[in-house]
């Protein structure tokens, strides 16, 4: 928890090595402050692109920041370390997304918040409809939305996610 009453959160620099919000290391491991059942990944693609996403098929996605919404009842850090990581089995739909080139996590934000309550308190337009939502009962459409070209967004969300 930060002096403010914030959560901590983590910014994972181009190097893939994660830093809490004041600049120290954080392992993959390390829980945070919060105990987090939420996760948001703020997301850059660089470059319009047309990305295959599992058995959802394949998708335009215009150059701009997104933010994919997730959840873990157990092992949150992992997950989201999981996520960041390059080499990886792709399993979920972000992990889709991920891997294509010119597509990075610029900032992890952890919450208490419900995945799905977390997701509707983000604005934005759904790129895909049933993009990381295939368990969402929520009626949510999709757990990844599209914020708009990264030129004329703040380099990380602001508010907090607690």
């Amino acid at each position: 928890m930060s002096a403010k009453g914030r959560p901590e959160r983590e910014l994972l620099h181009p190097g893939g090595k994660a830093r809490s919000a004041k600049g120290a290391p954080v392992s993959a491991g390390e829980a945070p402050a919060v105990a987090a059942t939420s996760y948001q990944l703020l997301i850059d693609v660089a470059r319009p692109l047309r990305c295959a996403i599992g058995r959802l098929g394949e998708f335009d996605f215009p150059a701009g920041r997104y933010v994919y919404t997730g959840s873990a009842r157990r092992n949150l850090e992992a997950r989201i370390a999981r996520h960041c990581r390059r080499e990886k089995t792709l399993r979920w739909h972000v992990d889709y997304l991920l891997a294509a080139p010119g597509v990075r996590v610029v900032d992890v934000l952890r919450s208490r918040r419900g995945e799905c309550a977390l997701n509707r308190a983000v604005g934005g337009g759904v790129p895909v409809r049933g993009f990381g939502a295939s368990d969402c009962r929520a009626g949510c459409g999709a757990h990844l939305k599209y914020l708009g070209p990264t030129a004329s967004l703040p380099a990380a969300r602001p508010g907090s996610t607690a």
